[in-house]
């Protein structure tokens, strides 16, 4: 810290860091025992979503628009636990908490890309139970696979764009003082609230960030299903309406698990205890990505046991 203030006395008034410290939690006995139960859960998820990408790609029946945005989830998903685990592991399991500087907002880039994707999926998810249940005789006019592919190549593009921006509004800021991340991951939040010159516009466009990847897509999937919740009243059959709902369950699970802890986590940043955060922030990293196959993917009918015995050999059910 005396080459930043030396620095600074030189009147240089851009410091970066070579690298920072991730603290990670904080005063908790134990902490080996969630590490290892952070690696087995990605093991799971690893398993579960690489499973149900290998379904959709060598079962037929399964290549229709619905499962494009499925097996975007799974690969986003397995995507996101890889960036996310196997670095959390290195850091804490084995103390390697310096971060050099580059590194650091690589790994906040895949992080927060990989986030800010399973949200936006979650829409092309629930648009498509929207039309499937309110418009069942436009289906397959309203959801093709040139419509899903431009939506999830859209948001790619938009979710990548505005987390270059965030990085790049992070490379103006310097840090003079504390070079200490008070986070598991190269938090955005964590980082700009450590540098010493003006870090207004990185604060304006988190928020900005936090409307546009969590609370927008969260107001879309709300009011669509309080749109099919009108349109089940009004079936006649409640055979029907049962039907709709328990295509609507699974999903609606995943959203509650995926946005309820993340919504509090960044929307009351400043204000949560760190390791609240820490540990609000992790499980929605990885526990997603684990119960996505089995809450959502495996319960749908397209994808079960004979799904399987189509695409895997019968001598391995057998053995």
């Amino acid at each position: 810290m005396g080459l930043f203030n030396s620095a600074l006395g030189r009147n240089i008034t851009f410091v970066r860091p070579p690298y920072f410290i991730l603290s990670g939690f904080s005063g908790i006995p134990h902490m080996n025992y969630y590490y290892v139960f952070l690696l087995v859960v990605y093991i799971v998820s690893v398993l579960g979503n690489t499973a149900v990408m290998a379904v959709i790609l060598l079962d037929r029946n399964l290549r229709t628009p619905k499962y494009v945005a499925v097996f975007n989830l799974a690969w986003t998903d397995l995507l996101g636990s890889t960036v996310q685990v196997p670095k959390v592991l290195d850091i804490f399991l084995f103390n390697h908490h310096i971060i050099s500087y580059n590194d650091c907002m690589t790994f906040l880039f895949f992080s927060y890309m990989c986030l800010s994707m399973q949200a936006l999926n979650l829409v092309v998810l629930s648009y498509d139970r929207l039309i499937a249940i309110t418009f069942p005789l436009h289906y397959h006019m309203k959801v093709t696979h040139r419509f899903i592919f431009s939506l999830i190549g859209f948001f790619w593009v938009l979710i990548i764009t505005a987390v270059l921006i965030a990085v790049g509004l992070l490379t103006r800021l310097s840090f003079c003082n504390s070079l200490i991340i008070r986070s598991y991951f190269c938090d955005h939040g964590k980082i700009f609230w450590l540098a010493c010159n003006d870090n207004t516009p990185n604060n304006v466009f988190g928020w900005i960030l936090t409307v546009l990847i969590l609370w927008v897509p969260l107001i879309f999937i709300l009011l669509s299903y309080m749109y099919i919740g009108c349109t089940l009243t009004k079936m006649a059959s409640v055979c029907e309406r049962q039907k709709a709902f328990k295509t609507c369950s699974a999903h609606l699970s995943l959203v509650a698990i995926y946005f309820l802890p993340i919504l509090i986590t960044f929307s009351f940043n400043r204000y949560m205890p760190t390791n609240a955060r820490i540990i609000s922030l992790s499980m929605t990293s990885v526990i997603p990505p684990m119960l996505n196959p089995f809450i959502y993917v495996l319960q749908t009918k397209e994808i079960n046991k004979s799904a399987l015995t189509r695409t895997v050999p019968a001598e391995v059910f057998n053995i």
